[in-house]
């Protein structure tokens, strides 16, 4: 009698997801889409209910995606924390925020491992996904789950893998993007990549939790650093009265040793304006200065005041101040085609044009209120009446919506920091561009 074949054995894991952001809510989902029981935990009963209802507040994901996984009970979210010791596998993804004095505030992540270290029980893997500084999972998080006795490696797993969400990019998501793992020791690493590996395409190990640590501020570093020469390369250009946009543009014909990247009005969203000072942080604690970094954030970091400069100069050339003109920003989302305005320098560049007298109002479709920064400002239309009573027009943020040619024909002074009216021909508006 021939032998029965073997079918592959089927398993259930119940995942926990503790953040639920722009990292946590898509990384939530993708577990729940990859057979996960999942649980999502969040301070927020807003984030908590609206979740329940399957309703997503983040634009990467789209209720005809988190709607169905809620009605099948594959996703669900919670306020209640003494539900981290049901689950098998709990992912770390909340804010680590920078103090006034750079220093970093990793007082949500403690939060969150005092919560999983209440509820903490044998054959457990914890990920901590949040940015942060090298050494953190290792000094702080290990100690803190430790304390109940148990052992890592043996009794329970834990790990560090650096999020690498792109919010708007439509070709690298959660799911596809390959995802960095570094555990405290090789059965850490083993228990990581064996669950991790149903979720995400491909799964990149390395040797320890401070190595993952440091590649996800290497990649952000790269990022801070080279914009800001970029950037530098458009104050240089302006003194010798030359177009930096025509600059890049033929240097990057070369098809080798050079690699585009494009100044702007200043750096925005959570991680590459902050997360370079973790490292820089970390060094000075080892008495190095991290130079390029802090070059990089001086310069990036005057950009907003540059652009206020430019409004200025070209209002100056139509015989008109600041105080009293009527100034209409486009875009305020720290990039493209989505509402996230966290950090964004449009905040920065509208506060001091406020300061300065201009009478301020903004269009930017993904934002409808901004009430932070000091601010309280509601998003206008884009009418062609609005576009030409303004004294000036300043491009922000280059959402796909906006539509250079309508713009720079309507307007009648533009300050460009993106470069959206660049291929426009006989534009009737003056451009002033960075």
């Amino acid at each position: 009698m021939a032998a029965k074949k073997r079918t592959k054995e089927k398993y259930s894991v119940r995942s926990g997801v503790i953040g639920l952001g722009y990292v946590g809510l898509p990384l939530a989902v993708e577990m729940a889409r990859a057979g996960f029981e999942t649980v999502g935990f969040d301070i927020s009963p807003e984030k908590t209910g609206s979740i329940n209802q399957g309703r997503s507040y983040i634009e990467d994901i789209p209720e005809n995606k988190l709607a169905p996984l809620v009605r099948k009970g594959r996703i669900r979210a919670t306020t209640d924390f003494s539900e981290l010791g049901m689950v098998d596998l709990i992912s770390i993804c909340v804010p680590t925020p920078l103090r006034k004095t750079k220093d970093p505030d990793i007082s949500y992540i403690l939060a969150a491992v005092d919560q999983i270290k209440r509820n903490l029980r044998r054959g457990q893997v914890i990920v901590l996904e949040s940015t942060t500084y090298p050494g953190t999972t290792n000094e702080a998080v290990l100690p803190v789950l430790e304390s109940t006795g148990l052992k890592v490696g043996h009794d329970f797993f834990l790990a560090f893998s650096p999020e690498r969400v792109d919010p708007g990019n439509p070709k690298w998501k959660t799911h596809n993007t390959p995802k960095i793992i570094g555990g405290i020791t090789k059965a850490c690493n083993r228990n990581v990549k064996k669950l991790y590996g149903r979720i995400f395409k491909h799964v990149v190990p390395v040797s320890s939790t401070r190595a993952a640590e440091m590649v996800k501020l290497l990649e952000n570093t790269f990022r801070s650093v080279n914009i800001g020469m970029v950037n530098e390369m458009a104050l240089m250009c302006n003194k010798l009265n030359l177009d930096v946009w025509e600059i890049i543009e033929a240097a990057a014909t070369k098809p080798f040793g050079f690699m585009p990247f494009f100044p702007g009005p200043g750096l925005g969203g959570h991680c590459i304006p902050i997360d370079p000072h973790y490292l820089s942080w970390k060094l000075k604690t080892l008495n190095y200065q991290a130079r390029f970094i802090e070059i990089a954030a001086q310069i990036n970091g005057s950009m907003p005041e540059y652009v206020v400069d430019k409004v200025a100069d070209a209002l100056n050339g139509h015989s008109k101040a600041i105080n009293g003109s009527i100034v209409l920003i486009l875009g305020v989302a720290y990039k493209k085609n989505i509402s996230d305005v966290r950090e964004s320098p449009a905040l920065d560049i509208i506060v001091m044009l406020q300061k300065r007298g201009a009478i301020i109002s903004y269009h930017d479709p993904f934002v409808p209120t901004i009430k932070e920064h000091g601010l309280e400002l509601k998003n206008v239309a884009l009418t062609d009446v609005r576009l030409r009573r303004a004294d000036c027009v300043v491009v922000v943020t280059d959402h796909d919506s906006f539509k250079a040619a309508r713009i720079a024909r309507t307007a009648k002074l533009i300050v460009d920091t993106r470069n959206i009216t660049g291929g426009v021909r006989n534009p009737k508006a003056e451009i002033i561009r960075l």
